[in-house]
């Protein structure tokens, strides 16, 4: 690349962000020519380009780009050590490149309209009404472990494979699109990544790739769990950002399933967040209300919880911090915490329509 280009995509990446951040601050206009206007084709076709291959195009070009970067270093130390400014610029003529690809192809979703908005809901919530509807969830997740386990004590298994699990996760949304248009999944691209096992040791269920528009799933972790993750990837896939609003959707589409295994996991998934909740809250009565819940249903919790100990590492915090600064930069004030603000989506959408 000639020196002057290069000099041209670096001052460019300055003004990029100022931009960014410019359009970001018009939700509206966000919404309307991004969100829903030059991203679902875009997306659409990414989908239809690298969906049909079998493993995660995406983490095999992450995997090369990686290799190819270490390999520059290696062979070009001296000279990078000799003349650091020219390394400089070229790190931020990548910058400039990766900064303008993220946000045309998905990036810019993160200033779109929140899904309050879409559903005419909001986030809070009283202390009666998280009681309430986290003991409507325990009476829910009882009622679909009896249904499939035939008692209460044994825990539920799945029997779905991965390929399985992706496929039934498409028919959920099918099922969705008469009543939410906008959610519509059209050429599935979801994948097992090739990273599972880093991303367990970073605690991470899933993630969506924004070059290839793969929704990867962490293949390692419990089947019991892939349900909502992967109903929660697809989510992003459809252009929506933000952590809680994905979470719900990961939610609706596996409540609004017809098969019992996706009801039960949306159910019980949703619990969880509901009751870490109220155990800052109210202690007592968290206390009170897990006695309720079906010894079968702890095994299930039992079992996803020992998956994520067998992971834990020093790093794990560091790693989570990295994409807490990351959410934040993103325009998601909440950062990682907005994880659990899926609370008060759920309690809002059951008082205004049900489950």
């Amino acid at each position: 690349m000639r020196p002057k280009v290069k000099t041209l995509i670096a001052l460019a990446l300055p003004l990029q962000i100022i931009l960014v951040k410019w359009i970001g601050s018009y939700p509206n206009w966000v919404e309307r020519y991004y969100s829903e206007g030059i991203y679902p084709p875009i997306s659409r076709f990414l989908r239809l380009l690298f969906g049909w291959i079998p493993f995660s195009f995406g983490d095999l070009l992450y995997l090369t780009l990686i290799v190819l970067a270490l390999r520059y270093l290696y062979r070009n130390w001296k000279s990078i050590r000799q003349k650091p400014l020219l390394f400089l610029k070229d790190i931020v003529v990548v910058l400039s490149l990766v900064y303008f690809a993220f946000h045309l192809l998905w990036g810019m979703n993160y200033y779109r309209q929140p899904i309050t908005w879409k559903l005419g809901i909001e986030r809070e919530y009283t202390q009666q009404q998280l009681v309430e509807f986290t003991q409507y969830l325990i009476d829910q997740s009882n009622h679909f472990q009896e249904q499939i386990a035939g008692d209460s004590i044994e825990p539920v298994q799945v029997p779905y494979s991965r390929k399985e699990v992706f496929q039934k996760t498409k028919t959920g949304y099918a099922q969705l699109k008469d009543t939410y248009p906008y959610l519509e999944y059209k050429s599935q691209s979801i994948k097992s990544s090739l990273f599972s096992i880093p991303l367990s040791y970073m605690g991470y269920g899933g993630y969506l790739n924004p070059f290839s528009n793969e929704a990867q799933v962490n293949g390692i972790t419990p089947i019991y769990r892939m349900p909502t993750v992967s109903g929660h990837e697809v989510g992003h896939q459809l252009g929506y950002s933000a952590e809680d609003a994905t979470n719900f959707i990961g939610f609706l589409v596996s409540a609004k399933n017809q098969d019992p295994y996706f009801k039960y996991t949306a159910y019980s998934h949703a619990l969880g967040y509901c009751l870490s909740d109220l155990a800052q809250k109210d202690e007592d009565t968290f206390k009170q209300l897990v006695e309720g819940l079906n010894p079968g249903v702890k095994k299930n919790y039992k079992e996803v919880r020992d998956f994520w100990e067998r992971y834990e590492n020093p790093l794990e915090p560091v790693f989570k911090s990295i994409f807490n600064t990351f959410l934040k930069v993103n325009n998601q004030e909440e950062g990682i915490e907005s994880y659990n603000s899926v609370v008060g989506l759920l309690i809002s959408y059951h008082n205004k329509y049900g489950f």
